[in-house]
């Protein structure tokens, strides 16, 4: 089995693949994870693909088209191994399968994970797709509702992603490594810790945590704001969004901002969720979001935006809660800084429904199935 995507890290496709290989070669079968390649350009235009497919209206000219064909090929040329199961994920390497059928080169069944919602997306950027992703044997997304128009190809599976309990990110520590490393980033453990773990995108919506996060601050005047994010090579926007975020927070001292190059890994990030008093993923589009099952398997009371993957997670007023708006949002936190009971109880509930449906293992199984059905 060899699965394709655009990055080793900054995302929850590299997560989830760092975790299944190891559990795939256990049961006997040789996995192995490959890298396309690209140049700023190329990933530029990628980056309007996602964006594209997920409804924003974003330009998609011949040019860009001829940057990505051109990238695709390139990378066709530089795949030389031989599988039985080809997974490509998201649209950046969608393309290679017609590209080697093209070149006679195709080999194997081949399967497109599409982690994104594709149900009303720029129709230009999705009609180019479309045949691309119809000479799939199999296709999966996260939920039904994420299937965009013209799929008729490839066999259908909706399979949700998972966390790992046992990953740096998830396994249990002691309270007094999560306090180091709050010390060492200079926050404050005696004050309400508000937390996003999430890319700086659009998307993610940072500059409207940060609005939910002063009105909060109204009511409770000690809050904390982390806004926790992983700079991807695949997302040169991720720079300029991020530098937008720190313009919108304004030297408040009580927002801090911290990323993969201030050495901000899975083990400081594990720290802040441990820790934080109330976690959020105030998402406008969302493919699932593997922050909000990290956040109730550490038992920790999550809202989140009422879009796309996090309503499979999250079941409002047990497990957290699911806001449409800074007002909505804002309203939540309070809520949950004010109730420790309230909190408890959503901690537990949530660990509970990761345990039953979001773990490793249960996704494996899923793929299985559909590697047997083809």
């Amino acid at each position: 089995m060899l699965h394709i995507n655009s990055t080793a890290f900054g995302g929850g496709v590299s997560e989830l693949l760092q975790t299944q290989l190891g559990l795939l070669r256990d049961l006997g079968i040789d996995a192995h994870w490959q890298l396309i390649q690209g140049t700023e350009e190329f990933f530029a235009v990628t980056k309007a693909v996602h964006n594209g497919m997920q409804g924003a209206d974003v330009e998609w000219s011949e040019h860009m088209r001829e940057i990505y064909m051109e990238q695709t090929l390139a990378n066709a040329a530089d795949m030389t191994e031989s599988a039985d199961y080809y997974f490509i994920h998201d649209p950046q390497p969608a393309a290679l399968l017609p590209v080697l059928e093209r070149q006679g080169r195709r080999k194997g069944k081949w399967l497109w994970r599409c982690h994104i919602d594709t149900s009303a997306p720029n129709q230009e950027i999705w009609d180019f797709f479309v045949p691309f992703i119809n000479r799939y044997d199999g296709a999966v997304f996260t939920m039904h509702d994420y299937l965009g128009a013209g799929i008729e190809g490839p066999e259908l599976r909706f399979i949700t992603p998972t966390i790992d309990p046992l990953s740096m990110k998830n396994a249990f520590f002691d309270p007094d490594t999560a306090y180091a490393v709050l010390r060492h980033y200079g926050i404050d453990r005696q004050r309400p810790l508000i937390l996003q773990v999430s890319r700086f995108d659009p998307w993610k919506d940072p500059l409207g945590v940060i609005d939910a996060y002063r009105l909060v601050k109204e009511q409770h005047p000690d809050a904390q704001l982390l806004l926790v994010g992983s700079m991807a090579h695949d997302d040169p926007e991720g720079w300029e969004f991020l530098r937008m975020t720190q313009e919108h927070a304004k030297g408040d001292s009580d927002i801090h901002m911290l990323t993969n190059f201030e050495q901000v890994g899975n083990l400081e990030v594990n720290a802040f969720q441990r820790s934080a008093t109330v976690i959020l993923q105030k998402s406008i589009r969302e493919g699932f979001g593997l922050t909000v099952s990290e956040a109730m398997w550490k038992k920790k009371p999550i809202v989140g935006g009422n879009v796309g993957g996090i309503t499979l997670q999250i079941e409002d007023g047990v497990t957290g809660f699911l806001v449409d708006s800074v007002e909505e949002c804002a309203a939540s936190v309070s809520k949950l800084l004010a109730d420790p009971q309230l909190r408890y109880k959503m901690g537990n509930a949530g660990k509970e429904r990761v345990r039953e449906r979001f773990l490793t293992l249960r996704e494996l199984d899923d793929y299985l199935r559909l590697l047997t059905s083809l």
